[in-house]
């Protein structure tokens, strides 16, 4: 049986482990570093990227969780989870030490927090994903976006952003990590759930 961690520190971990659990797989909510033991992936859930990383360092579970990005475990982020997986913040926020956040990393990316604006600018979009043969509803809150890839980055899915006159990035994937901007996990969509499920079968 393929059971999937989901990091329960803050945020909609319970979204997502209903998600995972639609699908008829076992989830086991995760707050310390015991309980990464036997996963075959875990999940990052949207919520406060600062928050996540004070909290995962408070818990003592972000060393363990870098050094199972680094072994190899399949790992998802939506939303907060996408900036916590990425190498790069370009508007960390800072602790009253003066310290920016930090990140789990995996990624080779530069994200922007909250790029797409405050609660109020949340929105809904149907979006082309790379894979997937009919458009994907994403729901964005307060989202960050993916500002520059490394080489070895597949780029799943862009959303136009008219005020720049240009496009963002807002999904992506390196190697056995997956990340979106948006919460497939809120709408009811199953299908980015669904290829993290591929992804740790060795099916995509």
């Amino acid at each position: 049986m393929t059971t999937i961690g989901v990091l329960a520190l803050q945020g909609d971990f319970r979204e997502h482990i209903n998600a995972i659990e639609d699908l008829g797989l076992s989830t086991v909510p995760v707050r310390r570093a015991r309980e990464l033991h036997g996963l075959d992936g875990l999940i990052i859930p949207g919520g406060e990227s600062t928050t996540i990383d004070k909290l995962s360092r408070i818990f003592e579970i972000a060393e363990p969780i870098k050094e199972a990005i680094a072994g190899g475990l399949p790992v998802y982020g939506s939303c907060a989870g996408l900036i916590m997986l990425a190498e790069r913040v370009v508007d960390p926020a800072y602790d009253l030490q003066g310290n920016p956040q930090q990140t789990f990393g995996g990624i080779d990316m530069s994200v922007r927090r909250n790029a797409f604006g405050r609660q109020v600018d949340s929105f809904e979009e149907d979006i082309e994903f790379k894979g997937l043969d009919k458009p994907l509803k994403a729901v964005f809150i307060r989202a960050p976006w993916v500002e520059s890839v490394g080489e070895n980055v597949e780029i799943l899915a862009s959303v136009p952003v008219p005020s720049l006159d240009a496009t963002r990035i807002v999904a992506v994937r390196s190697r056995n990590l997956l990340a979106t901007s948006f919460h497939p996990e809120v709408s009811g969509e199953r299908r980015v759930h669904e290829l993290f499920i591929k992804i740790i079968r060795g099916e995509a």
